[in-house]
């Protein structure tokens, strides 16, 4: 992705060119953002805040027309990939809004910048202050995300989203299908060619991927569809870790944010927890409680290794962000082992226990 958007930030001629005159705090905001706040909306200041590698972010500070003090959290990227991530994440958070207030910041626009150069993209939302470095309650948080899918339902009963969303910097492959299988096959081929051309060509991946999506996907995930079972497609967050969401301060309440959505088997959500850089999300209470609130489904025997093939897609996706990281290594094996248990082929690579986090506890520290 470019890195245009981050020159925003040190670039006081493209501040200037904006006009904008009396507002304090250093960051570049256009008229299009102001144009998404109640008419008539007096903008005291606009200041960088908080960190994210694939975007600029800010908080405002208004005055609104009836005369309360307001903050917004404004989210800014550029070029053609800046305007999928803008227009997808409003979208999910839009989604997310209209079905359950309260679960997300709640969202007001999203746009271009009048100013050209170069071509930049917001997405404008209330702004909360969270603790976000706490440990999550793991009752409330999986009841939060067991209500989201229970809550939702697919537009035309299918798998998909309505526009492009992302992962990071990544986007979902999200066209419409009636089987789950087909779909996730669809979504890890795409993080798959993504992971390539961030990371370069691996044989032995490509060979095991190849049998992955050809038999372990028919087999694991083409059964929640067979023989009269019915799998209801589900909202899901799409990005959902402790560091998407926080304690509100003021209210006490849990909140989610960054998500990039799409509706699909309720368990994908839980593959994210399983990674090795999830901090609080891999211990054991967090998928239990949710089991406890949205029952796994048939063949309930088979849901660690769903698990397992879900996680899949979270740890390609953070590889092809992340170029050199482990998790590419931690998808391979899980790979194998999927290979293994549901379709052997000779020739393909041998699972490694000590290569897997799941069974040594090996954890990792991040960037965000």
């Amino acid at each position: 992705m470019s890195t245009a958007i981050h020159e925003l930030l040190n670039n006081d001629k493209t501040a200037a060119s904006h006009g904008i005159e009396g507002i304090q705090g250093g960051f570049p905001l256009d008229e299009a953002v102001i144009e998404a706040m109640p008419t008539g909306t007096k903008v005291v200041s606009a200041e960088p805040y908080g960190y994210s590698a694939w975007t600029i972010t800010a908080r405002i500070s208004v005055i609104l027309p009836d005369g309360r003090p307001k903050k917004y959290f404004l989210k800014c990227a550029s070029e053609d990939h800046g305007k999928t991530m803008m227009r997808g994440e409003f979208t999910s958070v839009t989604t997310i809004n209209n079905l359950i207030p309260g679960f997300v910041p709640a969202p007001h626009g999203w746009g271009k910048y009048k100013a050209e150069d170069p071509p930049t993209y917001f997405f404008l939302s209330d702004f909360m202050d969270m603790d976000t470095t706490s440990a999550p309650d793991p009752l409330q948080f999986t009841s939060r995300i067991a209500e989201l899918h229970h809550k939702s339902i697919s537009p035309n009963g299918k798998f998909g989203f309505e526009v492009t969303t992302c992962d990071g910097k990544l986007p979902h492959m999200v066209e419409w299908e009636s089987s789950w299988a087909i779909f996730y096959a669809k979504l890890l081929r795409g993080v798959l060619e993504l992971d390539k051309e961030a990371n370069g060509l691996w044989p032995e991946l490509e060979a095991a991927a190849a049998q992955v999506i050809s038999a372990v996907i028919p087999r694991l995930l083409g059964v929640l569809q067979s023989e009269g079972r019915v799998l209801k497609p589900s909202l899901i967050h799409g990005d959902c870790w402790e560091g998407n969401s926080g304690v509100v301060l003021e209210t006490g309440e849990l909140i989610f944010y960054d998500a990039g959505s799409y509706y699909a088997h309720n368990e994908m959500e839980l593959g994210m927890w399983r990674c090795e850089r999830r901090q609080f999300l891999r211990a054991q209470i967090y998928s239990r409680n949710y089991l406890r609130v949205y029952e796994a489904a048939e063949p309930k025997d088979e849901w660690e290794d769903r698990n397992r093939l879900y996680s899949l897609k979270y740890n390609l996706n953070y590889s092809g962000g992340h170029p050199g990281n482990i998790t590419r290594q931690t998808a391979y094996n899980d790979m194998c082992y999927l290979c293994e248990i549901y379709a052997p082929l000779e020739g393909l690579g041998i699972y490694d226990s000590q290569k897997d986090p799941s069974v040594t506890g090996t954890s990792i520290t991040v960037p965000v």
